[in-house]
């Protein structure tokens, strides 16, 4: 599969929230990067729990556009192709405008993604809303201990 092909398949299936077919596109160690979390979440386990709670936290998401080329990876070795996805959305009323870039490897999975969101309020909202999904699923400690 070519990164383009791998990159439409990503949007089609985050604008159908289809979370099953998501699994096939990503690679195993992928690494996503955060607007709020300083470190990336690591593995495609991980990375789809996730992205489950973020299917069901942004509302009227949608792909605005979209940039192709080459990017260095967060190691800074080696170029990969590599797409920007311009969307917006909004959480809990507040409008976010974002990117996804996401980078591929040579089998043409998504190798890491990186996501920048505006503004900074957005990003707050963003930030409590997935924590607190996060929470409900299991997949980090409740925040409020409960």
């Amino acid at each position: 599969m070519t990164a383009a092909e791998t990159a439409e398949q990503f949007r089609a299936a985050v604008e159908k929230r289809d979370l099953p077919a998501l699994d096939a596109l990503f690679a195993e160690d992928v690494r996503l990067f955060s607007p709020v979390k300083f470190t990336p979440f690591e593995g495609r386990p991980t990375v789809l729990g996730l992205f489950g709670v973020l299917l069901r936290t942004f509302e009227d998401f949608r792909y605005i556009g979209h940039f192709a080329g080459e990017a260095l990876t967060s190691a800074g070795d080696t170029a990969t192709p590599s797409e920007i996805l311009l969307f917006k959305a909004s959480v809990n009323g507040k409008e976010i405008h974002g990117i996804d870039l996401l980078q591929f490897d040579g089998a043409g999975l998504i190798e890491e993604f990186t996501v920048m969101v505006r503004p900074m309020s957005a990003v707050e909202t963003l930030g409590a809303a997935v924590l607190a999904g996060l929470a409900a699923d299991g997949l980090v400690p409740d925040p409020a201990g409960g």
